[in-house]
């Protein structure tokens, strides 16, 4: 077997056998193929597509490529939730702690961000001292001592996805549902939890445009899960406009500790309890989702949240005292009010326009290699729905170097749609998918 018969093979629209889909992962691992064979495999099997025992087959196999967590010796239900990557999403800094005080054990890997969209890890590390590249025993004593922690990916997780991963992202071949499934799933199970649920966003500030394209995903990335025997739940949810009112790194933190404060913005609270209650329900922690909501609710409230957060912060060398003082992190030089040009209700908030204003202003990078700033954001003072009167603050940029400060302004400015008439409010959670 060789590389050039497997290249014809998909180039010809046939169905790679099982010992096909292993010498490509082998190969690939060892560097027996080049990065231009790897390259039109990908476009093969985007252009002619991998049907549902092809996915399986080859998530199998990435995610075993590399170290795979044993958390066995953990007691309790782990849990994860991931997200196909949005604009202002700070969920996980909510949810894990949230979670945790309800008793579930909650092991996350979370990455970086890349172009418009925040990594969990950058906006952990807003915190003064916080400790984000913990070793393996390092994160199994945390999960056992406080039952959650999040880190960075320091381990050799499946190493063939971040083979697979740089080169479709310089061919082209990102967008195609098989590609993605094998990516996110087989991070998933290499990353050792009982229960996974899967924020797959859409809209303009998502990867995936539309609802049908997102449900699509979904729905495969279910089948092959439950074909690998995995317990995954996929929730849409729309990014058109981004989650909460604040984008940018401290910022970010500073809304999630609000909101473990029970003083969040309702658009972030409401998700991360109804995600919340689909987790401690699955988990059997929970008679019903109305019963597993109001025991979240109800640790909101006493404060056991909060507490479960401090816990974190102290266990990964972080300042707890952030969560009273957000002067203790990154702050930016400059605050620019953006006024509203007109009266009326405001239709749209492009998510997309207002990450690449937070992008211009130092918060996203490119390349994982690059440099991003902590302190900078967008701040905005209204969402879509909203009724404002000219000369009305809609957001306020957060910055430091102002190279690009005009190009940022213009982004925000253009984000925001107005009418004479409110616009029809959509659910933010549009599907649960089981």
């Amino acid at each position: 077997m060789n590389i050039i018969d497997i290249l014809a093979n998909k180039r010809d629209k046939k169905k790679h056998s099982k010992e096909e889909l292993e010498y490509l992962v082998k190969a690939t691992l060892s560097g027996e193929i080049k990065d231009y064979q790897i390259s039109a495999w990908l476009m093969a099997a985007y252009i002619n597509g991998l049907d549902l025992e092809e996915t399986t087959e080859l998530t199998k196999l990435v995610a075993y490529s590399g170290d795979v967590l044993d958390l066995s010796s953990i007691k309790g239900t782990k849990v994860d939730k991931h997200s196909s990557g949005g604009v202002g999403d700070k969920v996980t800094l909510v949810l894990a702690p949230l979670l945790a005080s309800a008793g579930l054990i909650v092991a996350k890997i979370s990455g970086r961000g890349l172009g418009h969209t925040g990594g969990t890890v950058d906006k952990l590390e807003a915190i003064p001292g916080m400790r984000t590249s913990l070793s393996i025993d390092e994160f199994k004593n945390q999960l056992n001592e406080i039952g959650v922690s999040v880190i960075g990916q320091t381990q050799n997780l499946t190493p063939v996805d971040k083979i697979f991963y740089a080169l479709r992202d310089v061919t082209a071949t990102v967008d195609n549902i098989p590609l993605i499934v094998v990516s996110i799933l087989s991070k998933k199970i290499a990353a050792g939890a009982d229960i996974i649920l899967l924020d797959i966003k859409f809209g303009s500030g998502a990867f995936m445009k539309t609802l049908e394209n997102a449900r699509n995903l979904a729905k495969m990335i279910v089948e092959v899960a439950k074909k690998l025997n995995k317990s995954v739940i996929v929730a849409l949810s729309d990014m058109d406009q981004p989650l909460g009112y604040m984008i940018g790194h401290s910022l970010e933190v500073e809304e999630a500790i609000k909101t473990l404060k029970g003083k969040g913005p309702p658009d972030l609270t409401k998700i991360c309890l109804k995600y919340g209650a689909i987790l401690l329900y699955q988990a059997k922690k929970a008679r019903s989702l109305e019963d597993a909501e109001n025991i979240l609710k109800r640790n909101i409230n006493s404060g056991k949240a909060l507490e479960k957060f401090k816990e974190m912060i102290i266990a990964q060398d972080g300042n707890p005292e952030v969560i009273n003082n957000f002067d203790l992190m990154p702050k930016a030089e400059h605050k620019i009010e953006i006024n509203s040009p007109k009266a009326g209700f405001i239709t749209n908030l492009d998510a997309y326009k207002v990450a690449q204003s937070a992008k211009l202003l130092g918060a996203g990078r490119d390349k994982k290699e690059d440099e991003i700033d902590l302190s900078v954001g967008v701040e905005l003072k209204v969402k879509k729905g909203a009724k404002v009167d000219k000369g009305q603050v809609l957001a306020i940029l957060h910055a430091n170097n102002l190279k690009y400060i005009e190009k940022a302004i213009s982004e925000i400015e253009d984000a925001f749609s107005f009418d004479t008439k409110p616009p029809e409010q959509l659910p933010l959670v549009r599907e649960v998918i089981y």
